[in-house]
């Protein structure tokens, strides 16, 4: 076996060249695993079988080479990659039983927890405390291992010299299954990672890593027959985190191909988002379009990455099947991640800094939900009953898709491309007909102008609606009767695949056309009014991306008219759902973003334009409740707004009370 690595390792020359070159900031030989199979396969299967005898000859050859290095005693590791999937070598880490202890294996997992980079004993020296005698002993294990007996004194008794040791780097990591891998309800199973030397400090929380190594075991901390696995790498690999990484066969690409040639597109899928679900037409079009997502990697010059995944938050009272179509999003989607607002901080949605065992006692960091479901969908339930503090740590994640941390003298920021679909009941279970609609919404402003449509949701009393509902219903739990209406119009396993394809190859350009038709609509929404802001520029990028999305749902590398008039068309029936004010008969966007709509504002101005008109009338320097109340009628205000308004101008400091029912300015 000897003489066939060192035949093996002389065609390496221009390799082993360039590590003494640049040894130490390169010090691994990477051999490519199938290069090694296609040569000599007998060796092959031997680094699979017997990895620690065939990875300690190859050192060993490769020591003998006296490679010229500026050190007197290079350390070279050397690194298998490129393990055949076809071949079983790659695995699930649920796959990884006790069959496979000892031997060789690649592994696909997402890093979700990471320690601090510490030293490691890689040579021990022991001084006998007896006669003096020094001992140089490898190590081997995750212990310390002392040499067994003297072989001078024949005593047992040794002191370990840390500062004459030999140590290298060690780093652990956890890392789980991809989402986009697990089916049904399957829990994302973990497991731990040693990387050691040049391995360390290459990978971080959140990033999807290939890692080669053998599977070792670390025994139990008190007596017993359970062992703990875990990964010795002897190979680390970032690759890209990807939506779209469903296999598809060339036959299941044609039929994909086909399918987006159907003038009906856009109608199959929507008949194909929750199609137990009756109506919601404009919702499930929406969900479709975040499926898809806008064109991915478009960025300024400046270096800034423009976001190309689509928010959506739904609002609506109980009982509308607003879970129901998450849980759906959630099986459907390629990548996603399913989590309720009420079991989730905001360290589980972003990242948290963790002092615990698995790092003896040093901070890691864990990675959340937004981070694990990167490239995919987070679906976030019962979005208002999160605490406020646990929702403002979304706010970077959903516009800047980025994630901060600073935490335990750690710093770091995270990538988190990931499309968010939330799920939210009004602020008293019900909507308040008389109160505006935004009022009503327990989520502030400024996350909420980071959603790119929001759907408020009523349950309205329709006879013909409810005895449609009542039928559609009972139809799915009526025994023996044919539900075939109420399958996805394309079967579920061809739509994930059609996502996929249409995220992964799809790339669309926006068309002169398409854009000045946006451009059209986002300026006559601009100039509704001198004082009334009805659009802002998010409004316009969200137009851009839900075009896009329009496009790669039908295949196409050209963003059209058509997919404009698409994107408008939700885009207006969101602003007139949720941004349209009554009382000026116009679109509003400041109901959204910001926390009064221009009609509320006038309304507080005349309230203090009147105190300070009475004010100047009164003897006493104050104006009193009643005198307010009956101006501010006169002038069109309800009983209602202005008390209103007087309690919200306390609270904000703007006029006190010093006796009761008299107002007066602050600072006078």
């Amino acid at each position: 076996m000897r003489d066939r690595i060192e035949k093996f390792l002389s065609g390496k020359t221009k390799d082993i060249n360039e590590i003494a070159e640049f040894y130490p900031e390169k010090k691994s030989l990477f051999i490519d695993y199938k290069e090694l199979e296609r040569l000599d396969g007998e060796v092959a299967d031997a680094l699979i079988n017997t990895p620690d005898e065939i990875i300690h000859l190859f050192s060993e050859v490769l020591s003998e080479m006296n490679i010229p290095t500026l050190a007197d005693e290079p350390r070279i590791n050397v690194r298998f990659n490129n393990l055949p999937d076809e071949r079983g070598y790659t695995l699930r880490i649920r796959e990884i039983t006790s069959n496979y202890i000892g031997k060789f294996m690649a592994v696909e997992g997402i890093v979700n927890r990471i320690s601090d980079i510490l030293p490691k004993v890689d040579v021990a020296r022991f001084y006998c405390n007896k006669c003096g005698e020094v001992y140089d002993t490898p190590q081997n294990s995750r212990f310390l291992t002392e040499p067994i007996i003297c072989r001078n004194c024949k005593k047992k008794d040794f002191r370990f010299v840390p500062e004459e040791s030999e140590w290298t780097d060690v780093q652990r990591m956890q890392i789980q299954e991809p989402l986009e891998l697990l089916e049904g309800g399957e829990e994302a199973r973990q497991i731990e990672v040693w990387a050691e030397d040049d391995l360390t400090g290459e990978v971080t929380v959140g990033n999807k890593i290939n890692e080669t190594g053998i599977m070792r075991l670390l025994p139990p901390t008190k007596r017993g027959s359970v062992y703990q696995k875990f990964l010795e790498a002897n190979y680390l690999e970032n690759i890209e985190k990807e939506f779209e990484e469903l296999e598809i066969s060339e036959e299941e690409e044609e039929e994909i191909k086909k399918l987006s040639k159907d003038p009906r597109i856009f109608e199959r899928i929507i008949k194909s988002i929750a199609p137990s679900i009756y109506g919601y037409k404009e919702m499930k079009e929406a969900v479709a379009m975040q499926l898809f997502s806008g064109r991915y990697g478009k960025s300024l010059p400046d270096g800034t990455s423009l976001r190309p995944d689509i928010h959506i938050l739904i609002i609506g009272e109980p009982g509308v099947a607003k879970s129901r179509l998450l849980q759906y999003i959630n099986l459907i989607a390629p990548k996603s991640i399913y989590v309720t607002g009420k079991g989730t901080t905001g360290a589980g949605l972003t990242v948290t800094a963790e002092k615990d065992e698995f790092a003896d006692g040093a901070w890691t960091l864990k990675a959340g939900a937004l981070i694990l479901a990167s490239g995919g969908i987070a679906c976030i339930d019962e979005f208002d009953k999160m605490s406020p503090e646990d929702r403002s740590s979304m706010h970077e994640a959903l516009e800047q898709q980025t994630i901060s941390v600073a935490k335990a003298g750690i710093v770091a920021t995270f990538k988190a491309n990931t499309s968010v679909l939330a799920a939210a009941n009004p602020k008293f279970s019900r909507f308040d007909p008389y109160k505006p609609l935004v009022e009503q919404f327990n989520i502030p402003p400024t996350l909420l102008s980071r959603f790119d449509l929001i759907f408020p949701v009523r349950d309205i009393l329709d006879k013909e609606q409810d005895r449609e509902i009542a039928d559609h219903i009972l139809k799915i739990h009526r025994s023996g009767e044919s539900v075939e209406d109420l399958e996805p119009d394309i079967p579920t396993e061809l739509f994930r695949k059609y996502v996929a394809y249409a995220r992964k190859n799809i790339h669309p350009s926006l068309s002169d056309d398409a854009a000045d038709k946006i451009k059209e609509y986002y300026l006559k929404l601009r100039s509704g009014s001198k004082d009334t802001i009805m659009a802002t520029p998010r409004q316009l990028e969200g137009l851009v991306r839900l075009s896009e999305a329009s496009a790669k749902a039908r295949l196409s590398d050209k963003v059209t008219v058509s997919d404009a008039e698409r994107a408008i068309a939700l885009t207006d029936f969101v602003l007139r759902a949720v941004a349209y004010d009554e009382s000026t008969g116009m679109i509003d966007i400041d109901r959204i973003v910001s926390d009064h709509p221009k009609s509320t504002r006038d309304r507080i101005r005349i309230i203090e334009n009147i105190i300070q008109e009475l004010i100047k009338e009164s003897g006493d320097g104050m104006a009193s409740a009643a005198d307010i109340m009956d101006e501010a009628k006169s002038r069109g205000l309800d009983a209602f707004r202005i008390e209103q308004i007087l309690i919200e101008l306390k609270t904000k400091g703007v006029i006190f009370e010093p006796r009761h029912g008299k107002f007066m300015l602050t600072g006078g």
